[in-house]
């Protein structure tokens, strides 16, 4: 949680101030929203949880080593099930080890979902279809009544969104990498179309390193490196 008590110290450098919080209903979106908000002694801020922020779910996929997958698929493949923007991994079925774990979560019975409508698996493009209406029925409605927003989701979701509000295609999506752990700033106009592309807030060059890290995941690792 290092990462989410630097974001925050970042954030009241910075002189932050948040109307709202959204997150998802996974621990650790909602956990880093809470250390952020301690951070900046803006534990009072209202914070509103949804499924359809959560991570992607990468079916089959889920618990496996990337750099075995590398080994075992090709690193293009694994390339392809992480990054692009329509294909889909593997579904997950109940042979896998974390089926019953997942689909038995209470979170999933009281949450904004029906139990029989999670997904076994999904591409980028599943994540911004029902992440969408979401944003367009109860986060955009408070962007366009001027309050400051704070979104703790996750690497994809978050792509997702961009996708959607900067107008990245779907070739150039997969070249978009979210470092963890970093505060990313995007503007928008009236009209909720982004004013520029996003900024990371921090040491520019540390934020470089931790792309470079999550971009060599699913990468062979070769003798000398």
């Amino acid at each position: 949680m290092e990462e989410a008590r630097n974001c925050g110290k970042q954030l009241k450098a910075l002189n932050f101030e948040f109307d709202l919080v959204f997150t998802s209903v996974l621990n650790r979106s909602i956990h880093t929203a809470w250390l952020i908000l301690e951070e900046l002694g803006q534990e009072w801020v209202p914070v509103e949880s949804s499924w359809r922020l959560n991570e992607r779910h990468y079916g089959a996929l889920i618990g496996l080593n990337r750099e075995k997958m590398a080994l075992n698929h090709g690193e293009e493949q694994v390339r392809l099930w992480r990054r692009s923007y329509s294909v889909t991994p593997p579904p997950i079925d109940e042979s896998h080890p974390y089926y019953h774990e997942i689909y038995n979560d209470r979170r999933y019975k009281v949450c904004d979902v029906p139990l029989d409508q999670l997904p076994r698996s999904e591409s980028l493009k599943d994540v911004l279809e029902r992440l969408l209406p979401y944003w367009n029925e109860r986060i955009a409605p408070e962007v366009l009544r001027g309050k400051t927003i704070l979104i703790s989701a996750h690497g994809n979701s978050s792509r997702a969104l961009l996708k959607h509000l900067e107008g990245i295609s779907d070739e150039d999506i997969i070249n978009i990498t979210l470092p963890t752990g970093v505060p990313i700033l995007l503007e928008l106009d009236e009209n909720l179309h982004a004013v520029g592309p996003h900024q990371f807030l921090g040491d520019q060059e540390a934020i470089q390193a931790a792309i470079k890290k999550v971009e060599d995941q699913g990468k062979v690792k070769r003798a000398g490196k």
